[in-house]
């Protein structure tokens, strides 16, 4: 899952992204509220996280100005203040979710999660696709009911597919999920990732749509 954190502070910046990078999340920062209504504005995100206090452009304005532009990306939104107007404000200008600092990471992360999953349709914290089970709350796998051990690239592919199962997902969405921006991405890296995923969880799992992407299925051809 990739996201965008939108945060001056750059101490807390780098503590979230690292929280973040440590459960397999894709993270780019933006210092201020012009990177970040910029990057959000021209990037594909999962999710994004933003501070209302920014300078440059306040996060209100930010989220103002995705959501005219119609980003419909979650956005969980940070404030140092706990004040009920500025709240309504945030969701008025369509925030999805609100942390007030200070605030435990892990709780950032569980939020995400949940935002991310909801985001595609998915009330349930558990989903099933044939053999393989994914808890989205926490981030775990099972096949068969036994815990799938997985590299990070190959977790963040299969909850890319697992979010979106039954339905085709682009190459090009998978690679920008995957890595982070300045990655160094060899063109055959994402094929050699499939093949080890089809080599633990089947290789009927995992379908190949020519000049397009792979799905997840339950029902393969």
């Amino acid at each position: 899952m990739r996201v965008l954190l939108v945060e001056d502070d750059k101490g807390l910046a780098e503590r979230i992204a690292a929280s973040l990078r440590s459960e397999n999340f894709v993270v780019d920062i933006a210092p201020n509220g012009e990177d970040g209504a910029h990057l959000g504005a021209t990037e594909f995100y999962d999710a994004a996280i933003l501070d209302l206090g920014l300078p440059k452009m306040d996060g209100i304005s930010v989220l103002k100005a995705w959501r005219a532009e119609e980003r419909t990306l979650p956005v969980l939104v940070l404030t140092a203040r706990d004040g009920w107007s500025e709240k309504v404000a945030g969701f008025k200008a369509g925030a999805d979710d609100y942390l007030t600092k200070p605030f435990k990471v892990e709780e950032v992360i569980m939020r995400l999660r949940a935002l991310v999953r909801r985001a595609n349709g998915h009330a349930a914290t558990r989903l099933v696709c044939g053999s393989l089970t994914f808890d989205a709350q926490i981030g775990t796998f099972e096949r068969d009911g036994l815990p799938l051990k997985l590299t990070a690239l190959e977790w963040r592919v299969l909850s890319c597919l697992m979010l979106r199962k039954e339905v085709i997902v682009d190459r090009s969405e998978l690679l920008e999920r995957v890595y982070d921006g300045d990655a160094d991405v060899d063109s055959n890296s994402l094929e050699v990732i499939i093949g080890r995923l089809r080599r633990k969880i089947g290789h009927d799992s995992i379908e190949t749509s020519r000049g397009r992407g792979y799905r997840l299925t339950a029902t393969p051809a």
